[in-house]
């Protein structure tokens, strides 16, 4: 009896190490990557998110491309990327340049665009897509116009220049690293971002799948999933957010842009299929991993034991939600009925 006790205590114990020690041999992510002397390509590069990325490639010893609109703001990004540049002399060949370019606008010239960088800087090694922009609305004040626009850029933007670098990647045949910007609105539909989590999950699903087309050329892909961040985009963002949005994205708190570009860079030079920064990133894309790429296996270690505390978790999140909704609702209701008596 005590020999069977035994083998079974060992059973136990033995196959779940195996299996994890197995796990962590198949999934562990790679040696990281660095990014010394490689083109970083990063739309939306003029403020924000993108900006911080770029400053963080550069700090790496990368040759930064800015892409994005205003002309303005984009030579004042190519001089805070220099002046990062400008600390590292001699320790790389750090060089800034950048492109304005309309991404929701023709492919022709996108696709000249990267050809021009890539003659200038050599073949992209990271593209990270940051280009993208959020408005909060009640779904049936949304114009039809303002859903185009969410989708052109937040979606068509990152698959048309993604698609022209990866045929580039392929070319080359040296691998790479794409990186797109989600957003935690990706994952779950919060209260007046309906046409905005609709354009942001369609970018999760394009990463999935570009994830298994890609990886045995030896490029990887990594989905960042930023919480509310101050950025200028942000800011133009709660000007007609609604309060509902409002208080329930406080729940998540308010992080810097260079918090989040340190984590993105980081993840996607380890291979990382989810970059988040926060105990609510965590949760979320441990919750909604489905069959999503495996990566690494601490996330899939952590998917397999912390989903189910994690989905009660998430109830008392939702309860939360609901309940602020329904506060809002009421306020209005005895707003309205002010306004009639008077």
């Amino acid at each position: 009896m005590v020999f069977v006790f035994v083998l079974g205590l060992l059973g136990c114990v033995l196959l779940p190490y195996l299996l994890m020690r197995l796990l962590w041999s198949h999934f562990s992510a790679g040696k990281q990557q660095q990014l010394n002397g490689k083109h970083v390509l990063v739309t939306g590069g003029s403020s924000g998110i993108g900006l911080s990325v770029a400053r963080e490639a550069a700090s790496r010893g990368a040759k930064v491309t800015l892409v994005a609109r205003n002309v303005d703001r984009l030579l004042e990004a190519k001089r805070a990327v220099e002046g990062v540049c400008a600390k590292l002399e001699g320790e790389g060949s750090s060089k800034v340049q950048f492109f304005s370019v309309d991404l929701a606008g023709r492919r022709e010239h996108i696709a000249s665009a990267i050809k021009e960088a890539e003659a200038s800087m050599g073949p992209v090694y990271m593209l990270v897509n940051c280009a993208g922009f959020a408005r909060a609305q009640v779904f049936e004040d949304i114009p039809q116009s303002l859903v185009k626009e969410l989708l052109d850029v937040n979606l068509m933007g990152s698959f048309t220049v993604t698609q022209e670098v990866v045929r580039s990647m392929k070319q080359q045949g040296k691998g790479g690293a794409v990186v797109f910007t989600s957003s935690q609105g990706g994952l779950v539909g919060l209260y007046g971002f309906t046409a905005y989590s609709a354009a942001k999950a369609a970018v999760v699903k394009l990463a999935e799948a570009l994830h298994m087309e890609v990886k045995p050329h030896g490029i990887t892909v990594t989905v960042c999933y930023p919480p509310d961040t101050q950025t200028p985009g942000f800011q133009e963002e709660n000007k007609t957010k609604p309060i509902e949005t409002r208080l329930i994205s406080e729940a998540a708190g308010l992080f810097t842009s260079e918090q989040v570009a340190k984590k993105l860079v980081e993840d996607a030079l380890q291979g990382k299929f989810t970059s988040t920064v926060g105990f609510e990133g965590f949760m979320l894309t441990t919750l909604c991993a489905g069959m999503g790429p495996i990566s690494d296996s601490l996330s899939l270690l952590a998917q397999v034991f912390l989903s189910g505390i994690f989905r009660l978790i998430s109830a008392f999140y939702l309860w939360s939600f609901s309940n602020i909704i329904k506060r809002e609702h009421r306020k209005k209701i005895a707003a309205a009925m002010r306004t009639k008596t008077e």
